[in-house]
């Protein structure tokens, strides 16, 4: 398992690594810059609006099925249809709740035509991630992998597009359009790919089905609410909360999509771990192997790619935008030190989630969301966008160490000092040379491709990533 684990995960993150960062990196910052902070603000402030409100169209089932159907394949048949049915019933719901909720905080007529659009791109990006959710649940993890960056693809190619032939007349809108039109070719392939499976589709409203599947699903949803609530919020209230809202809100998104696609990356190890984590526990297998070797594998490399980007971040800013370059940098630095974090959560909120350890994780992402509302109120009036980085930056540490602590009261872990003083030493050891390097090399792409260079060459010197580990593991491992 471990094997299969590691192979999966080296096609996923090359097939990643060739589409999401010029996505990301090439046609998305290319956006910001075409129509500035100010529009892009309200775009992002809206596009944060409908991912609050997004767990109604899934109330917990996609991870309730991709851990079910890991354990049951033969449930898939059975359920797939009447599931699909229930979809389009809870799309209906989520875009009434948006349209009050809407009005309820203000939205002009503008942002209200904006944010349906963007809710039905939410509803078939919902179509799309339950359907995966089948894929992977079938350990079908390649095909799971080309369908993730599947509807990125089709939008470098519709966005960049428009911005090659009419960049001076781009508005914020075609970035949108692009999007329902890259879900809907995506959430058609999917369905092929499963009706290959012998799986037809026929929409049945089966109401009994329904109350025991969300009887089933709902703590699984309370923990989707609660988490977007904590990790969404911040610009939704910098817009509602300052009067240049708009404008601080892009500030934010400046450095948060840069962390936004940091984290990318750790989620799927949470893609492929689990239906892995689900079918060992079912199996009463050593879990302890993979969950080590997969936090070193994305908890390590985010701390050197988080302590790297806060030392350079003036540069990466400057390269990447062209204005309020101040203001991004330093917002960018509090936010990007979030990744580790994020990256830890993303191993052990995964485990627990296998383990249906729901009651624990709601509890915890419930003291998220009102940290984090607290923490907003009070420093994003005095900060602006700074503020709420803060505030992000502290929830996100809170949440994951009592993920880490609820882990190994669960599960056992024993702590291990020797690894512990490992990654102390290596983590000081990194701030000090990125330090000195941003300091004292004056050529800043050599400065920074350094500080990367000695930190990876630093994890393999204090053992923290062990190729022989990983090489006897991928050759021998055949379970």
């Amino acid at each position: 398992m471990r094997r299969k684990f590691i192979l999966n995960l080296v096609f996923l993150l090359s097939l990643n690594l060739l589409i999401k960062p010029f996505w990301i990196f090439g046609i998305d910052m290319t956006v910001q810059n075409t129509v500035g902070a100010s529009e892009y603000g309200f775009y992002f402030a809206l596009f944060n609006f409908s991912l609050l409100l997004n767990i109604l169209l899934d109330l917990g089932i996609t991870n309730f099925n991709n851990r079910n159907i890991a354990q049951h394949n033969q449930l898939l048949s059975k359920h797939f249809s009447n599931i699909v049915g229930l979809k389009f019933l809870l799309g209906f719901l989520y875009i009434s709740f948006v349209i009050i909720g809407a009005f309820l905080i203000g939205y002009n007529e503008r942002q209200i035509k904006f944010l349906l659009i963007l809710a039905g791109n939410q509803f078939l990006l919902s179509l799309i991630l339950y359907m995966r959710s089948n894929i992977s649940g079938l350990h079908l993890f390649k095909t799971d992998s080309i369908l993730s960056v599947l509807d990125r693809l089709l939008m470098i190619i519709f966005v960049g597009w428009l911005l090659l032939f009419k960049r001076n007349n781009f508005k914020i809108e075609w970035l949108i359009y692009s999007q329902s039109a890259s879900y809907i070719v995506t959430a058609f392939v999917s369905f092929l790919i499963i009706k290959t499976k012998s799986i037809g589709l026929k929409l049945y409203f089966n109401f009994q089905f329904f109350r025991v599947i969300l009887r089933k699903s709902y703590p699984y949803a309370l923990l989707v609410l609660l988490m977007t609530s904590y990790t969404r919020l911040d610009s939704v209230m910098i817009e509602r909360l300052l009067k240049d809202g708009a404008t601080q809100a892009g500030i934010y998104a400046h450095g948060f999509r840069i962390l936004d696609a940091a984290s990318q990356y750790a989620l799927l190890f949470a893609t492929l771990l689990l239906p892995m984590f689900s079918k060992m526990l079912k199996n009463k297998e050593n879990i302890s192997n993979l969950v080590k070797i997969s936090f070193l594998l994305l908890v390590i490399p985010a701390l050197i790619i988080a302590i790297s980007l806060f030392f350079f971040k003036k540069d990466l800013i400057y390269v990447l935008y062209t204005e309020h370059i101040a203001e991004s940098a330093k917002v960018f630095g509090i936010l990007i030190l979030g990744f580790v974090p994020i990256a830890s959560s993303y191993i052990f909120g995964t485990l627990l989630t296998a383990n249906g350890n729901l009651k624990e994780l709601n509890i915890m992402a419930g003291i998220g969301v009102f940290a984090n509302l607290i923490l907003n109120f009070i420093l994003i009036p005095e900060m602006k966008a700074y503020g709420a980085a803060m505030a992000s930056l502290i929830t996100q540490v809170l949440t994951a160490i009592m993920q880490i602590f609820i882990a190994h009261k669960v599960f056992g872990f024993k702590l291990r000092f020797k690894a512990l003083f490992s990654i102390i030493a290596f983590t000081l050891l990194l701030v000090v040379f990125a330090y000195m390097s941003s300091k004292y090399i004056e050529v800043r792409p050599l400065a920074f491709a350094v500080t990367l260079i000695v930190g990876t060459l630093s994890a393999f010197a204090f053992k923290l990533i062990d190729l022989k580990t990983l090489y006897r593991i991928i050759k021998y491992d055949k379970s």
